[in-house]
């Protein structure tokens, strides 16, 4: 379903732009930017996350989202790279949406969980086997003397698994983000854009409006 509107931001189809549930909100944005051409947008799940490392220096990297409900925002990562660490050591973090072809931007912030065992496996089972292996293979975020080594790693671990099924690496998993606030940006001429706030309290949500 195509966006409606203006070229400068117009309404999420069905009218979900107004909704004062920004989970509901967020699910019919994506559902939109889900449904452009991949030639206009290839990758509607990606977000950049921001995590910060025990420094306090903050890092940020594109991930892609892989479930979203009233539980939160859900991704997967190795557990010994530097974001997996880092959400480890600190349990905080900060996803950003950027549509370009729907000229619209979320930004959500809140703590992280890893989620159930059970809900790992799950996912990991539905993942290519090419990259079921390559979680065994690599050890993210860690030097490489050379792409040689990840490849000689990629073939050993075919040779362990070989036909069978391969099981979820013990280090790899989920993070779910439980939404602390989510902030809806829309594009308007002139830089006069629309920026929504969500913040949540207890089991209601609240919105402020803000300046551009």
């Amino acid at each position: 379903m195509a966006p409606t509107g203006d070229a400068a931001g117009g309404a999420v189809p069905g009218g979900a732009a107004d909704s004062g549930d920004p989970i509901a909100r967020f699910e019919a944005l994506l559902a939109a930017a889900e449904a452009l051409d991949r030639a206009v947008l290839p990758e509607p799940t990606a977000m950049t996350l921001a995590t910060v490392g025990p420094d306090g220096r903050p890092s940020a990297r594109i991930v892609l989202l892989k479930s979203v409900g009233a539980d939160g925002f859900v991704f997967y990562t190795n557990l010994r790279s530097r974001k997996g660490r880092e959400l480890l050591g600190n349990p905080h973090a900060a996803l950003c949406f950027h549509w370009q072809a729907l000229e619209q931007q979320v930004r959500v912030e809140g703590p992280v969980t890893l989620v159930p065992d059970a809900e790992a496996d799950g996912y990991f089972a539905t993942r290519p086997r090419i990259s079921q292996l390559g979680a065994w293979a690599s050890d993210q975020s860690e030097p490489l003397a050379e792409y040689a080594h990840l490849e000689r790693r990629l073939r050993e671990a075919e040779q362990r698994f070989g036909t069978g099924p391969v099981p979820r690496p013990p280090h790899w998993s989920g993070f779910r983000l439980l939404p602390h606030c989510i902030e809806f940006w829309r594009s308007r001429p002139f830089r006069l854009h629309e920026r929504e706030r969500f913040e949540r309290h207890g089991d209601a949500w609240r919105m402020v409006r803000l300046y551009p």
